[in-house]
């Protein structure tokens, strides 16, 4: 942003201390902060004379004046007309490939009697849409609904903006998930990386193998474990079921849902490790094929009492493949998503080094350890999702052993692990846990809820977040695809506790990623949050954390 705009959005802030109106105040909140921002003078009412014109053979397009309408009349109670001859209007228009504006940037022109939004594509559209939407009331005030004339110009620095969310620890129902797209949308990403299963929990219906959530979708709980802040009385007798899972229908549903918002769905069906409730419903894919319940959070490190849990599938029995490739069969009929995340992370191997089959797999493949097995496991899934045109992801450890030739690593042990893979030239997306898992405290942690105590990722430490190592040169760094945040909830049993950990630095990670290095400012950031953000938050009961709230 130019000094020029920067010091006419100062003027308007502290004109508004003196009573200058609030849709001016709301407008310069707009998060993430755009490419440029110009103010002009007046503002263009929206109220039941006010149009929508678009071109009506455009179905996206129609799609998307559809839900501009709902919004307005959830905000205000009436409905827009469509296409008139003449008069005050909100108008759509795809650009022929306009330069620099890209796949996801808009253009929103703001007039007394006009307010256009224009984009190269549908998804620019929607992103002007979001920007629009947080010049108005959150919810219904019965205020006048007056957005500021301006002009903007925006696209995004990095493409890939996601989240992940682990919903095996503790399981959210649609409704959440949606509320959590919703979210998403708002600041402008568009990834949401689902983590479907791990050790606790089975999260996804398999129709070839319905044990999968009939038995590992559900685990006998322990009150006072770990999870819930651990009680030193504990009693491991006192227990009670708990889980969840979602239908394909339902998974189907979200897919839909999040494309409407320009959000791909990527799956995660963790291999080989962090499997223990899969192996719970079939447990001769195991090594030592003995039957177990669905690990509890009284598990720790891969042991109750003096038993030692199977997490990991047996990588010497092809039987553990066919069972994959079938999951993955009807994994991939429901996410149309380029990518499938099969994990790879925190292989125990425990039980591959005792295991005669995985022995014998190691000698017949002549490799010369067990972290070479994980490289072979890994190699021979890329190549079932290669024959079934998608692409492999899948967490740092997938280097260990050998990186399979055409994976993507998602980078979680800092940034190590995708300097590394940028150097091989394979793609990688930075989701560094210090400071972007965001299930670590923000603050504290004395008066905060019981959160991962590794590090204290503040809001000021993922603003100022830069997923470009300086060590990498440009050709590396061209590899780095984007970035992610990630919500691991062992210690989040409900939305209310999830929002609170993801706001406010969702918006914190967004700007972080959309925004030009230049016009990004923290204090600037913080103000925004105050003008419009914390209010729309409490407006609609969401929960978050306040600790640059300005009461």
């Amino acid at each position: 942003m130019n000094v020029k705009n920067s010091i006419l959005i100062l003027a308007i802030a502290g004109v508004s201390l003196m009573g200058m109106s609030s849709n001016v105040v709301a407008q310069s909140a707009i998060t993430p902060e755009p490419v440029s921002l110009s103010l002009k003078e007046g503002n263009f009412l929206i109220d039941p004379q006010t149009a929508l014109s678009f071109p009506d053979e455009d179905e996206r397009i129609t799609a998307l004046s559809k839900y501009l309408n709902s919004h307005i009349k959830k905000i205000s109670g009436y409905t827009l007309m469509t296409s008139p001859a003449s008069g005050k209007k909100i108008e759509f228009k795809l650009l022929a490939n306009e330069a620099n504006l890209g796949e996801e940037g808009y253009k929103l022109r703001v007039e007394p009697e006009r307010l256009l939004i224009s984009a190269n594509s549908h998804k620019g559209l929607f992103y002007g849409l979001q920007s629009l939407f947080q010049t108005l009331p959150a919810v219904r005030t019965n205020a006048p609904l007056s957005v500021p004339c301006m002009e903007v110009i925006d696209y995004p620095r990095i493409g890939w903006r996601g989240m992940m969310l682990d919903v095996s620890r503790h399981f959210y129902p649609v409704e959440a998930i949606k509320e959590v797209i919703d979210l998403l949308a708002l600041y402008k990403m568009n990834v949401f990386h689902w983590h479907l299963c791990d050790n606790e929990g089975w999260r996804l219906e398999i129709k070839k193998y319905p044990k999968l959530t009939s038995v590992g979708a559900w685990r006998q709980e322990v009150y006072g474990s770990v999870f819930y802040a651990k009680d030193p009385s504990i009693n491991l007798n006192d227990t009670y079921l708990y889980g969840g899972y979602y239908t394909q229908e339902e998974a189907k549903e979200v897919v839909r849902y999040a494309m409407e918002r320009n959000i791909t769905v990527i799956p995660e069906i963790e291999m080989p490790g962090h499997s223990g409730a899969a192996l719970a419903a079939y447990p001769q894919f195991s090594c030592n094929r003995k039957v177990q319940p669905t690990p509890n959070s009284t598990v720790v490190n891969g042991v109750t009492g003096n038993t030692h849990v199977n997490f990991e599938y047996c990588a010497g029995n092809d039987s553990s493949f066919l069972f994959l490739q079938d999951i993955l069969g009807e994994v991939m009929a429901i996410f149309p998503s380029e990518y499938i995340h099969i994990g790879g992370d925190e292989v125990e191997k425990v039980h591959w080094s005792k295991c005669k089959l995985c022995q014998m797999r190691i000698k017949k493949e002549k490799l010369k350890n067990v972290d070479e097995l994980q490289s072979y496991f890994i190699k021979r899934m890329e190549k079932f999702l290669i024959a079934n045109n998608k692409k492999l992801l899948g967490w740092d450890e997938i280097l260990e052993g050998g990186l399979a030739p055409s994976a993507t690593v998602m980078s979680w042990r800092g940034e190590k692990g995708g300097v590394r893979a940028a150097k091989m030239k394979h793609e990688v997306i930075m989701s560094p846990s210090n400071p972007l898992y965001f299930n670590r405290y923000q603050a504290g942690p004395d008066g905060e809820p019981h959160a991962a105590k590794h590090s204290i990722n503040t809001l000021e430490r993922v603003y100022n977040y830069n997923p470009f190592p300086d060590e990498l040169k440009a050709d590396d760094i061209a590899f780095i695809k984007g970035c992610q945040f990630a919500i691991w909830t062992e210690f989040i049993p409900s939305l209310e506790h999830l929002e609170y950990m993801l706001l406010p630095r969702l918006p914190a990670i967004s700007e972080a990623l959309w925004t030009p290095l230049k016009n990004k400012d923290f204090g600037r950031f913080t103000h925004k949050l105050n003008q419009w953000h914390y209010r729309a938050w409490q407006q609609k009961g969401i929960r978050f954390h306040q600790g640059s709230f300005k009461k």
